[in-house]
């Protein structure tokens, strides 16, 4: 399976911004389905980790489609709150997934922890773990991240997520202040897409 080029693939995410980056970052050649065409829910993600829920969702849909499947799972990873939210990143956002939820209560875990957090640089990262499963084979699993820290207040209106209170290391900007086209090429997306290019 391996062996051949890879021309057709099924993004395995509801999550339009994830769709639209991921799309940004594949090979032109490649012709690209969403779960949207095939009126799919993501299936219950109940691994431990970023890997293994970024496994159950390729095999899951691959296997509903009969389609090569590359899906994704990441989150936010913030040290003072013991690496959370991590793998339940998208789940602080209620059952409709709405950030500004998930990004309030990430400042009242903060402020519950140490009122005084905004004076301390707190570290955190984005980890994304990207896999291709052809029904229940698993092709390709590899894993990505960047490092930086949280913002004392959300900025900027680009990104999705938590891109508004993550400025990556070395940077002044949140990645929701930065050009998508900018955030693109240094995200823990873009980390993972590099080592799986060769499946492609």
């Amino acid at each position: 399976m391996s062996k051949q080029k890879i021309n057709k693939l099924l993004i395995g995410t509801n999550n339009k911004g994830k769709l639209r980056e991921i799309r940004s970052l594949l090979p032109k050649s490649i012709k690209i389905h969403s779960t949207s065409e095939f009126n799919l829910k993501s299936p219950v993600e109940n691994g431990k980790t970023f890997k293994e829920n970024s496994l159950i969702k390729s095999k899951y849909f691959s296997k509903k489609t009969g389609l090569i499947c590359l899906a994704d799972d990441s989150g936010l990873e913030i040290d003072f709150l013991n690496k959370k939210p991590g793998i339940y990143s998208a789940r602080w956002g209620g059952r409709r997934g709405d950030f500004n939820k998930a990004i309030r209560r990430v400042y009242r875990e903060l402020n519950k922890k140490d009122k005084n957090w905004k004076s301390k640089k707190i570290k955190a990262r984005f980890i994304c773990v990207l896999s291709i499963s052809y029904l229940n084979k698993k092709i390709a699993c590899v894993m990505g991240k960047v490092e930086g820290y949280i913002s004392d207040k959300p900025k900027g209106k680009n990104g999705f997520g938590y891109d508004p209170i993550f400025i990556p290391e070395k940077k002044r900007k949140t990645f929701g202040e930065m050009k998508p086209s900018k955030k693109y090429i240094m995200d823990h997306r873009f980390q993972a897409f590099k080592k799986i290019k060769k499946f492609l």
